[in-house]
């Protein structure tokens, strides 16, 4: 694996975890709603300006195919995340919902995008569901969230699914930032229009709200968002989403240092098979080049150059130990033509 692509991959699991504290730093102080609504507001702001500032001009017609990835990505994944969690779902188990994300898309991405998994892949995404569910294991039961809210995290789960498969699918040929901009102008509308009608639009003054602002926006938002569509850009839909089977042993670490949860006993054990199984995906791929490099790039034997061989302007290849019939045929054609003026 190349060092950009270890350091994409190590910077999403670090800043997609974040989101999970943020979620439950930010809801303490007001409901999801509102923390989601001003999030984008800030986020929009910083982008837009951002963009005007470096004269890009993005194309309207990729517009909306982008909000729709958005809308999925962003709107209806964190709608459900955040607000489950504002509605006791422990963090950790949140992050297990989530991480349960491979699994969909590895069974999407046969027939959507051409990129069957194989054996070794298939048993690394069930030893990552194995390894998850032993780092949050201690989380399940221990809150007082109801059956919506925990349904309300799935579904958060199943939109981020359709949206990866979505753009990957599309592959629209625009910059990162124009993607992200577009994307989180779509859930700053989307998140200020919810939180307009159930009268949740105003901020609450204590500083720890926009500290959790700051929090969503510069980890989040920025980096988590950011670099999960670098990732899915560069190494495919199947590798981007085995990387989130390493966020729940994340985010338990980051619970610990933000609000003293001490993860479970089978956090480290836990980690590790959520390590191995990611190990194996990763190492499959790389071998296979999945989402990287098609079968047609690959140096075609002889026999199956020659059908093609004239097309373009070039000479028919010659096998070796093979007398060229067509060419004793053109070279007898022009000797009789000769013969005849």
């Amino acid at each position: 694996m190349r060092r950009s692509d270890t350091f994409s991959a190590i910077l999403l699991v670090l800043m997609w975890s974040s989101g999970f504290v943020g979620a439950e730093l930010g809801t303490r102080f007001a409901p999801a709603d509102t923390l989601l609504g001003w999030r984008y507001v800030v986020a929009t702001v910083l982008l837009v300006t951002w963009v005007v500032l470096r004269g890009v001009r993005p194309d309207r017609h990729t517009w909306p195919r982008l909000a729709l990835v958005g809308l999925l990505c962003q709107c209806l994944y964190l709608g459900g995340v955040v607000t489950g969690v504002g509605m006791g779902v422990p963090a950790g188990t949140a992050a297990l919902v989530a991480a349960l994300q491979p699994l969909v898309v590895a069974v999407g991405s046969g027939p959507l995008l051409g990129d069957p998994t194989s054996r070794r892949q298939r048993v690394g995404l069930g030893l990552g569901v194995v390894g998850v569910a032993l780092v949050v294991s201690s989380d399940l039961g221990a809150g007082a969230a109801g059956l919506l809210a925990y349904a309300l995290v799935v579904g958060g789960m199943l939109a981020l699914s359709a949206g990866t498969l979505l753009e990957r699918r599309m592959r629209l040929p625009v910059p990162l930032i124009e993607s992200l901009t577009v994307q989180t102008l779509t859930a700053a509308v989307f998140f200020v229009a919810v939180a307009a009608v159930d009268g949740h639009l105003a901020p609450p003054a204590e500083p720890g709200f926009w500290w959790s602002v700051a929090w969503v926006v510069g980890l989040s938002t920025f980096g988590g968002y950011g670099s999960y569509l670098l990732v899915l850009r560069r190494s495919g839909a199947t590798r981007v989403s085995t990387l989130l089977f390493l966020t729940p042993p994340v985010t338990a670490l980051w619970a610990f240092a933000m609000f003293g949860t001490r993860p479970g006993l089978l956090a480290i054990p836990g980690a590790a098979v959520c390590a191995l199984s990611v190990w194996l995906v990763m190492r499959r791929q790389r071998s296979s080049s999945l989402g990287h490099r098609p079968r047609r790039d690959r140096q075609p034997p002889d026999d199956e150059e020659r059908p093609d061989a004239g097309r373009g302007g070039r000479p028919p290849a010659v096998l070796v130990g093979e007398p060229d019939q067509r060419a004793k045929g053109a070279g007898a054609e022009v000797v009789g033509q000769q013969i005849h003026r």
